[in-house]
């Protein structure tokens, strides 16, 4: 089975780039075994140094299990903790506001 690239956006709240460096480095242990467990690999976040966007870059091995990932109790936690540093919808998101990208090249 062929990997899938998936990238995003998401956007910092104000002067939160900081922390929301410190919270990844490192990431829960947790956390990280909860991604591979769902066939997450390559998986990089680049912090735009003007104006506090992140894009993010990552390979799945299998879409349907990748899907079941968001249920995970783990991976909820984490993307509830981020809504501290990251922009939302709104105030009651369970998770980050994240624009996801279209694969429009790619070179092997």
């Amino acid at each position: 089975m062929n990997k899938v690239r998936k990238a995003f956006l998401i956007y910092l709240q104000p002067e939160k780039a900081e922390e929301y460096i410190k919270r990844h480095n490192p990431i829960w242990p947790e956390l990280e075994k909860e991604l591979k467990k769902y066939g997450v690999n390559n998986y990089s976040i680049f912090l735009h140094p003007d104006n506090e966007y992140l894009f993010g870059y990552y390979e799945v091995e299998d879409e349907v299990l990748f899907s079941e990932m968001s249920k995970s109790e783990v991976c909820i936690k984490w993307w509830k903790y981020m809504t501290e540093v990251l922009v939302c919808g709104n105030e009651t998101d369970e998770k980050g506001k994240e624009d996801l990208l279209l694969e429009v090249f790619h070179l092997d």
